[in-house]
C-alpha cells in the first residue's frame, strides 16, 4: 500500500507542492504514492517539482518534453547506460531550444521546415556546428517520446535526414600533434592533464565520456593478466586492453598506496573538490593554459606557436601514430571500437599527410 501524504501545516522551508525534506534531502512525492529523490538542493528541488506539479500550465508542450527527456537521462545515467557527458551536453542543448519551440509550440506541431530553419538561423549567428548539435540532442528527444508513446499522433521524427533536413557543414577534424608540441605540452603540464594526455594516446579511448568515469574498478583480471576493461559509453562495447610497463605504473600511480572504490582514476587533487571527477570542460581548459604556457617559450625562442589542440586529437594522434608503425588496422578498430574499419581508416588518413612523390617514370 502506498504511503498517503497529508496536506502540509506548515512550510517554512518554502517548498514546492508534493515536496518534503527527509533525511538530509528533497523528495517528491508522485500521485501514485511513489517517492523520488530529487536532490539535496533546494531550489534544484522546487524546480523539478514544478515541472512535475505543471505549475507553469506547460504539461504537453515540446518545452515541457524537452525538460522531461533531461529528467530520464539523469535515470539513465544512474543506470549506467547513459554517459555523464552526453547528459551534460544535453543540458545545454535544451536551453536555445526551448526559447525556439516556445510554448504553445506542441512536439506534433514542429515540421521540418521549423528544423531547416533552427539550423540556418544558428549558422547566420556564427554557431553551425553548436546548431547541429542541438538538433542532435532535439531528435534523441522525439525519438524518445515515440519509442515511449507519450505523445498521441506522433510518429515521424522531424528532425532526420530522410525529412529532407540538411546539416550545417562542419570541418574535419585534421589536427596531427608532433611528438615535439607532445613533448612540450606535456612538460609544462599539471600531473592531471599529464595522466589524462597519456591515458588517451595510450587506450585511444573517448576522454571525455570514458576515460574520466575510470576507477579501480575498470582494472581487473583476465587469463591471469590485469587489463584494463573499458565499457565504452558511445558504441557500448566492452573492450579488454592489455597493460604495458609504462601504462600498469601510470595506473598505479593514478590509483595511489591505498585503492578508493568509486574515487575517480583523473581527480582533483585538493582542495573541497579533492578527490572529485573533473567534468570534461574542466580538465579541458587545464590543457589549454598547458599549451598557452608552452607557445610563450616558443615566443621567447622567436619560434611559431603551435597550433591548439584537444586531448581528441591526442586520440586521434595515438591510431594515427600506430598505423604508421605498422599496427594492423584490425587492433585500432578494436580499440577506438569502431564498427567498420573504413571508419578507423578514414579517423586515421584525415590526419595524415604524406608528402607525394612526383611521376618518376622515364619516357622512351
Amino acid at each position: 500500500m502506498s504511503r498517503m501524504v497529508g496536506r502540509r501545516k506548515n512550510n517554512p522551508l518554502g517548498l514546492e507542492p508534493r515536496v518534503y525534506a527527509k533525511h538530509g534531502a528533497f523528495y517528491y512525492v508522485h500521485r501514485d504514492g511513489r517517492w523520488e529523490k530529487i536532490g539535496t538542493d533546494i531550489a534544484k528541488a522546487n524546480d523539478r517539482a514544478k515541472l512535475y506539479n505543471d505549475s507553469g500550465g506547460l504539461f504537453d508542450t515540446m518545452a515541457y518534453w524537452l525538460d522531461m527527456f533531461i529528467v530520464d537521462c539523469e535515470a539513465r545515467v544512474k543506470s549506467g547506460t547513459l554517459a555523464q557527458r552526453t547528459l551534460e551536453d544535453y543540458q545545454k542543448d535544451i536551453a536555445p531550444l526551448k526559447i525556439y519551440l516556445a510554448p504553445p509550440m506542441l512536439p506534433t506541431d514542429i515540421e521540418p521546415n521549423h528544423i531547416q530553419d533552427y539550423l540556418e538561423i544558428g549558422a547566420a549567428n556564427g554557431r553551425p556546428v553548436r546548431a547541429n548539435r542541438e538538433k542532435a540532442c532535439l531528435s534523441s528527444c522525439i525519438s524518445w517520446l515515440i519509442r515511449s508513446g507519450k505523445v498521441d499522433g506522433l510518429i515521424v521524427n522531424p528532425c532526420m535526414r530522410a525529412s529532407g533536413i540538411k546539416r550545417n557543414p562542419e570541418s574535419k577534424r585534421e589536427r596531427y600533434v608532433s611528438h615535439d608540441e607532445y613533448r612540450e605540452v606535456y612538460a609544462v603540464a599539471p600531473p592531471q592533464v599529464q595522466a589524462m594526455m597519456e591515458l588517451t594516446y595510450r587506450t585511444l579511448q573517448r576522454p571525455e565520456s570514458d576515460i574520466l568515469d575510470w576507477t579501480v574498478a575498470n582494472l581487473t583480471m583476465k587469463d591471469g593478466k590485469r587489463i584494463l576493461r573499458v565499457d565504452q559509453g558511445k558504441t557500448g562495447k566492452v573492450v579488454d586492453i592489455a597493460l604495458s610497463d609504462d601504462l600498469s605504473t601510470l595506473l598505479q600511480t593514478l590509483i595511489g598506496d591505498i585503492p578508493r572504490i568509486g574515487k575517480p582514476l583523473i581527480c582533483c587533487s585538493r582542495g573541497k573538490y579533492a578527490g572529485q571527477r573533473y567534468t570534461y570542460d574542466g580538465i579541458s581548459s587545464m590543457l589549454k593554459r598547458a599549451i598557452v604556457s608552452a607557445n610563450t617559450e616558443h615566443v621567447k625562442k622567436g619560434q611559431t606557436k603551435m597550433l591548439p589542440f584537444g586531448f581528441r586529437d591526442l586520440k586521434g594522434k595515438g591510431a594515427t601514430d600506430m598505423w604508421i608503425s605498422g599496427v594492423p588496422i584490425e587492433e585500432i578498430q578494436l580499440l577506438c571500437g569502431h564498427e567498420d574499419k573504413s571508419t578507423t581508416e578514414k579517423y586515421i588518413k584525415q590526419r595524415w599527410r604524406e608528402t607525394a612523390q612526383p611521376n618518376r617514370v622515364l619516357m622512351a
